[in-house]
């Protein structure tokens, strides 16, 4: 199945290949990755291993799936979002994402977040839900700019969710 890549002002979001998760996973780039300086990170490597253990059990996912972030006008990967796996039995999905040091502060997240938000609204799910670390304010941040509130705390989190 082709998904297509998903564009917001600044960046694509590229869906993620069995191919390209492993390159991640074993942090081998070929010629035609543009990595930024410090990708993929530790969170990028276990996003694309859950994606590659869900391919494995359950099939392609569809949009529900790793997606690179990568600078528009360059093509260069500065992180990686994407959904843990398919809706849950109401129809929720969770969200990560996380991006290299050298490209925070500049909003991408935020940007990025939104747009996968839209691709879950369009997909059909009843909600997404997120977390962060109590000691992450900007991760908090990215949830609050992209609409997810705050709905909870509890072992060291701080739960966001938006409903459609």
């Amino acid at each position: 199945m082709k998904i297509p890549f998903v564009a917001t002002a600044r960046l694509l979001l590229r869906p993620l290949t069995v191919d390209v998760a492993e390159r991640i996973v074993s942090r081998t780039r070929l010629d035609e990755d543009l990595w930024a300086e410090g990708y993929p990170q530790d969170g990028d490597v276990r996003g694309c291993g859950g994606f590659l253990r869900g391919v494995a059990e359950r099939g392609d996912p569809g949009v529900f799936r790793a997606y690179e972030i990568r600078l528009s006008d360059s093509g260069v990967a500065v992180g990686g979002i994407g959904f843990h796996g398919p809706p849950d039995e109401v129809g929720v999905v969770t969200v990560g994402y996380g991006l290299v040091p050298g490209a925070r502060g500049k909003g991408y997240a935020s940007e990025a977040l939104r747009a996968l938000l839209e691709t879950a609204r369009v997909a059909g799910v009843a909600g997404v839900k997120g977390d962060a670390d109590l000691d992450n304010p900007a991760s908090h941040r990215v949830m609050e700019a992209a609409g997810m509130r705050c709905v909870a705390e509890a072992d060291g989190l701080r739960h966001f969710y938006v409903g459609f």
